[in-house]
């Protein structure tokens, strides 16, 4: 063979090889692609305000588990006469007929100072931004990541809200210059991105009673997509002025007693409610590389929508079917690999039957003989909180199958006859029952149909199990002297502060836990106080003692921190400057 030949005998090997190194790097791009599209996304951390005095996701699950029935007479601090607008006759003009629903019971508190917006603005804030600031910081805080070091990351914010009818005279309350940013909701994620410096993609969307569920679609489609790292979704719902209950009782839509009767024979209308819940989410990969906490994942999602059908505001039916197997699809599963579906069940005697239909038409199918979809709704506790509704599944949804049991529905007589419930293996929960045991994750699905005709479905599933012990949480020996840090912007949020950190040791969180959350996880403040303890007891007695004002060593300036820590505690309360002279920060645990 010449030399000429071989030579292009070696081009031609080395072409053959440059080609199929490129080939290579082109499929494992393609495979790196189409695994990020179904990547599962994890659930950080959760924080919420819904009725029953529910301020934080665990007390929202002992709601539900406990069934209490969270719906009262409407507030007396909106200023609304009742009595004059209250009519038992559902045709009176002008009129309600239901005088009951599901109320935040401190809608006007909040602490705009902490967020550094003046008294003059925060009045003429819709209400719902104000609750949407308090549980996104509170999300973020317990996915152990302190708000203020997320100031110029991607992260990306997308609330469900809807338009409420709040308004405020700017000139009578000096409020003027404010109030159109009070009002928009655009702004209601807007304001988030500024308040925590966010720059990833910011959406405020209104389908209704979906928006916090597509919400939350929108954000798990963008982190799939690489336009944002982290991303925080939900939604938001505040009712201000009666004028909905007046205009759903012209329709004849609303429960004379306020009351959601979900799938029940006795439903005979919906009972509207406020709230707020936010969720921190994140790719899994990215969750298990920078140690965040997993609660659980989203497998799957889809939004859809009812297009021309047999209404403007009725439900279809063949609708909420596509919904939930382009859900499915999303998710790599088929329905019978889900257990449990947290139901839109407003407890409506047209929408309900159409739901559960639906459901019978999708889950209810090919399942395995004795493991029946089981079926349930919040509302029946807490109302239908529209906007806030969807987040409000997913909350309960992730807690149920943390704690492996599913929550029963209230105010069921009997399933309604409306339906042939016999046309598939689904089945209404009216007792807490154990989680079903399967040999496989525990998987949940929620959902969302909006007057707007827009739908949404999220399939959830039990967080994995850590891949590497690496992943695993450590074994923490007590260093046998455990600081607790609270801190505040003022000397009552401390207070206040120390108050909830003593309700957590009370309530059993391990104390080692808590004092290193409380300066690696949480903010710290000017104002702050440390408790020293060997034990709980010890730390709840200093907690205690901080949120009275009092405390065994007080230091204005600076000082030097001294004291005996026996079988009891010492507790130091230090404010303002000196606070931050003294140091009072990680630097105890380093």
């Amino acid at each position: 063979m010449s030399g000429d030949q071989n030579n292009k005998n070696e081009k031609l090997l080395d072409y053959l090889k440059w080609v199929t190194a490129d080939l290579k790097k082109a499929r494992d791009r393609v495979d790196e692609l189409e695994s990020s599209r179904s990547e599962p996304i994890a659930v950080l951390g959760m924080g919420c305000r819904y009725p029953g005095d529910v301020s934080t996701p665990d007390e929202l699950w002992r709601l539900a588990l406990d069934g209490v029935d969270a719906i009262t007479e409407f507030p007396a601090d909106r200023g609304w006469d009742v009595d004059a607008m209250y009519d038992p006759d559902p045709d009176a003009s002008g009129k309600f007929y239901s005088r009951h629903g599901g109320f935040l019971s401190d809608l006007k508190g909040f602490d705009a100072e902490f967020f550094g917006i003046s008294p003059r603005e925060a009045a003429a804030m819709d209400p719902q931004q104000r609750l949407l600031l308090e549980t996104t910081w509170e999300a973020i805080e317990r996915s152990r990541m302190d708000p203020r070091s997320l100031r110029g990351s991607d992260t990306g914010v997308f609330v469900g809200v809807m338009y409420t009818g709040y308004s405020v005279d700017g000139t009578a309350t000096n409020t003027e210059g404010h109030v159109m940013t009070g009002m928009l909701t655009s702004v209601a994620s807007g304001r988030l991105s500024y308040v925590l410096g966010l720059e990833g993609p910011t959406v405020s969307m209104d389908t209704a009673c979906s928006s916090s569920l597509v919400a939350i679609h929108h954000a798990v489609t963008a982190l799939r997509g690489g336009e944002c790292s982290l991303a925080l979704a939900g939604g938001a719902m505040a009712i201000p002025v009666p004028d909905g209950f007046v205009e759903f009782s012209r329709q004849r839509g609303l429960a004379p007693d306020g009351r959601c009767k979900a799938f029940a024979a006795a439903a005979d209308g919906t009972g509207f409610s406020e709230g707020v819940g936010m969720l921190a989410l994140a790719r899994l990969s990215d969750a298990r590389r920078l140690g965040y906490p997993v609660l659980a994942v989203i497998r799957g999602s889809a939004v859809n929508s009812d297009g021309a059908s047999n209404g403007l505001t009725a439900p279809s039916g063949p609708s909420q079917q596509r919904v939930i197997r382009q859900a499915l699809a999303s998710a790599g599963l088929s329905p019978a690999e889900v257990d449990v579906v947290e139901a839109h069940g407003t407890g409506t005697r047209l929408g309900d039957p159409i739901e559960a239909q639906a459901l019978l038409a999708t889950y209810g199918r090919s399942r395995p003989d004795g493991e029946p979809l089981l079926l349930g709704s919040l509302k029946s506790n807490i109302g239908h909180t529209q906007g806030a509704a969807g987040v409000a599944g997913v909350i309960k949804m992730v807690l149920a199958m943390r704690h492996g049991v599913v929550p029963r529905t209230l105010h069921v007589d009997e399933p309604t006859p409306a339906v042939d419930w016999s046309s598939g293996a689904v089945e209404l929960v009216t007792e807490n029952r154990p989680w079903p045991v399967t040999g496989r994750p525990r998987r949940a699905a929620v959902s969302s149909f909006g007057v707007s005709g827009t739908n949404a479905h999220v399939v959830l599933e039990q967080a994995p199990e850590p891949e590497t012990e690496k992943e695993s949480a450590p074994a923490v020996k007590s260093p046998g002297v455990v600081p607790v840090v609270v801190s505040g912007r003022s000397v009552e949020a401390l207070r206040v502060g120390a108050g909830r950190v003593a309700g957590l040791v009370e309530g059993g969180a391990g104390l080692v836990d808590v004092g290193l959350s409380s300066v690696v996880s949480r903010s710290v403040f000017e104002h702050r106080g440390v408790v020293l303890a060997r034990e709980g007891v010890g730390a709840v007695a200093g907690l205690r003692a901080l949120e009275a004002g009092e405390s065994s060593t007080a230091v204005s300036g600076v000082g030097v921190v001294s004291g005996v820590v026996g079988e009891g505690r010492t507790a130091f309360l230090f404010t303002g400057q000196g606070a931050q002279r003294a140091g009072m920060g990680r630097e105890l645990y380093e």
